[in-house]
């Protein structure tokens, strides 16, 4: 627990060094570059065929009696579109947890690096090519794992339990194979992520739930859906934040334990000196 609070103390005051700042820009104008190209092509069809199939199945009865018995008659209106704007949000989440990871990751390993792990040996046990095939490799195991619990979501105290730990799976994943792959070798990598499994899934979770946060601005009802392109700019931009501070904490939790790993293998394979008496 004490590797998991000094990492979480160091990633929060570099969080809002100017640098870090300047840096998360670069991938929120990806990201918002690629979903302004998505929204504008694809959120009328999928409000359109969801409206279709609201028609079809009797879906508006059954959600104004639902919204009826929550008090929330008024969403009534709006639900399609929020549930499109709902579909959409895990996937702008693993939009910028993407963008952070193959765009911020190496230029915050190597500032981290520098300034407070100058000694430590880079093994190079990951290449780019290596973590933009690990990340896809996540990418489409936690989308079919994710399509199977959307139905378990409806239960609101299950889908509070299974999107974050989701969430929280791939975030460690994806940023502690990134945070280790300049200085670790492959097995070094290995053993840390199976040592120390529990606690990067809850720095994982932590962060997933931090970026849950933003989506609660699609909860304006009428307001949300007029705002749409201001929101959306907004959210991104946070999620960005919110995993540009958790890749700094995984760059230091991950460093720290391998900095640890290898000064215990040194005190296991020094040579034993003959006591002289």
């Amino acid at each position: 627990m004490k590797i998991v609070l000094k990492s979480y103390g160091r990633a929060f005051l570099m969080q809002f060094n100017i640098g870090m700042l300047l840096l998360s820009l670069l991938p929120s104008l990806f990201a918002l570059g690629l979903w302004a190209v998505v929204l504008y092509y694809s959120l009328q069809p999928l409000i359109d065929f969801l409206q279709q199939l609201f028609l079809e199945n009797n879906g508006f009865q059954l959600a104004g009696d639902v919204l009826n018995f929550l008090g929330l008659i008024a969403l009534k209106a709006v639900i399609v579109p929020l549930i499109a704007m709902w579909l959409l949000l895990p996937f702008m989440l693993l939009t910028a947890l993407l963008f952070v990871a193959f765009i911020a990751m190496p230029l915050i390993n190597r500032k981290v690096s520098k300034r407070y792990y100058p000694d430590l040996e880079k093994l190079k046990g990951g290449g780019w090519l290596s973590s933009i095939w690990f990340a896809l490799l996540c990418l489409v195991i936690f989308i079919l794992l994710w399509l199977i619990s959307l139905p378990l979501t409806l239960f609101m105290h299950l889908g509070l339990v299974i999107q974050p730990l989701l969430l929280g799976w791939i975030t460690y994943r994806i940023m502690a194979y990134d945070a280790l792959a300049h200085h670790a070798s492959a097995d070094e990598r290995h053993q840390i992520l199976r040592q120390h499994r529990w606690q990067l899934w809850s720095v994982g979770v932590v962060t997933g739930l931090l970026g849950a946060l933003p989506g609660m601005m699609w909860m304006g009802g009428v307001l949300s859906i007029v705002f749409l392109p201001v929101l959306a700019a907004i959210a991104i931009w946070l999620y960005v934040l919110v995993f540009m501070f958790s890749g700094l904490w995984f760059q230091f939790f991950c460093l720290d334990a391998l900095q640890q790993l290898r000064q215990q293998s040194v005190l296991v394979n020094a040579p034993l000196v003959a006591d002289p008496i």
